[in-house]
């Protein structure tokens, strides 16, 4: 009884500040948006607890003044309801910055034949992306130099969500077959320059499905990384080669491995040894060394077998990138928060999922205005609830584990708006 006397309490106090807050004269209030009573937690200034956060609206230019930007304007305890044209209860919620998937395939496009790259097997990011969270996604080698204008025409100009993109090595970009084995398309200096032209999209580059036993797309690749000085993604195993030598020899301090937990014919040299089952030792020496580790979950990029013994040994990925595109959707990867409520099933604590899914990806893209929840910073804001009861999660083998806690999004929040609201936990705006 006392607990229940306590909750309507607190939500009668919600209650009438929300009245009160609709009463006040609009001149008092400074503030679009207030997030009351969340729990937040943003990685890059350390603030794990309780805290409210309130938006500054966005001011069109006028009186010789330039535009403005919706801000994070506090992020503090107790701020005053009054202050806020609209109120989002995120009691018993967590805050967190927007999320950022860094690995996805949103190069929409009508065909079936041109696979990731202008093709009907990418996504169109504004249907994927805030239900579940994200506010910045980034295209992983989908377009090339030779048809990012394309990829930028079509897609990321047409986007609500903020679309970034990893040039593909190949000129041609991720096509399939045979456009990605020809060595003739990828040019480092094409590449970079490409780059470098429209760095306020590109963020780096991209190497993927190359199957024969040959270095040189990984150098050429890593020198258009040198060029531009971005860092690089390589989605590795085809061709027969060392993973040791790829982590230790070849790749830089902040270049990205993906599909860390795959075990599949295709990758003949996991992290986890086949037959002893044990983490090799060099993958925690390339992580040491300063490789990001992406999970990269895909259609075909995650195993338990491989994630468990990873995990036992205390190796966890940088970055939850999910491979989102039509296929992983609809099977065992589903959205960025099952890819982290399946590492929280394996033992990752909520403040390093959190981290892994917005400031670590916000640094490994060197963007990092992104990712955080600094005062006077974007505002991009996920609020995530935590379901409790019985849910199953799969790898792409099939092999099924049940875990008692799921994420879930009850809003998000891109550049100062609201753009996903589950269960209506914002209040009415008040009147102007």
């Amino acid at each position: 009884m006392k607990k229940n006397l306590l909750a309507l309490t607190f939500a009668l106090i919600f209650y009438v500040g929300g009245i009160n807050a609709q009463n006040q004269p609009s001149s008092n209030r400074i503030y679009s948006i207030l997030i009351k009573g969340g729990h937040v937690i943003d990685p890059k200034n350390n603030i794990d607890g309780l805290m409210d956060i309130a938006i500054h609206p966005a001011r069109p230019a006028r009186d010789g003044q330039p535009a403005q930007e919706a801000r994070i304007a506090r992020v503090a305890r107790n701020i005053d309801t009054t202050l806020a044209f609209q109120i989002v209860d995120a009691k018993g919620m967590y805050v967190s910055p927007g999320l950022i998937d860094i690995h996805t395939h949103v190069f929409y496009g009508p065909s079936r034949t041109n696979y990731l790259s202008n093709g009907s097997i990418s996504v169109i990011p504004d249907g994927h992306t805030f239900k579940a969270g994200v506010t910045t996604v980034v295209d992983a080698g989908g377009a090339g130099w030779k048809s990012f204008d394309m990829f930028k025409k079509n897609i990321i100009d047409q986007s609500d969500t903020r679309v970034l993109s990893l040039l593909n090595i190949v000129g041609e970009g991720m096509r399939g077959g045979a456009y990605e084995q020809n060595l003739e398309d990828m040019d480092a200096e094409k590449t970079a320059a490409s780059a470098l032209k429209n760095k306020e999209y590109v963020v780096g580059f991209k190497l993927a499905h190359f199957g024969k036993p040959d270095w040189a797309p990984v150098e050429r690749i890593v020198q258009a990384g040198k060029i531009a000085n971005m860092p690089v993604m390589i989605d590795f195993g085809s061709g027969n080669l060392s993973l040791e030598d790829l982590l230790l020899k070849y790749l830089r301090p902040g270049d990205i491995y993906t599909h860390t937990f795959i075990e599949a014919p295709r990758s003949k040299d996991p992290i986890v040894d086949f037959e002893t089952r044990q983490l090799r030792p060099f993958v925690k020496t390339a992580q040491n060394k300063g490789i990001i580790f992406d999970v990269g979950f895909g259609s075909g990029s995650f195993n338990f077998k491989q994630a468990f013994p990873a995990i036992k040994s205390g190796f966890y990925p940088n970055t939850m990138g999910t491979d989102l595109h039509s296929e992983s959707i609809i099977r065992a990867m589903k959205d960025q928060l099952n890819v982290m409520s399946i590492f929280l099933f394996l033992g990752m604590d909520i403040p390093s999922i959190i981290k892994a899914a917005s400031w670590a990806p916000a640094q490994a893209i060197q963007r990092e205005e992104l990712g955080n929840l600094s005062e006077g910073g974007i505002a991009d804001i996920a609020v995530l609830s935590m379901r409790k009861g019985d849910f199953g999660f799969r790898d792409v083998a099939g092999n099924k584990q049940t875990g008692s806690r799921k994420f879930e999004c009850e809003m998000t929040i891109k550049g100062g708006r609201i753009v996903y609201d589950l269960n209506a936990i914002a209040s009415p705006v008040a009147k102007k």
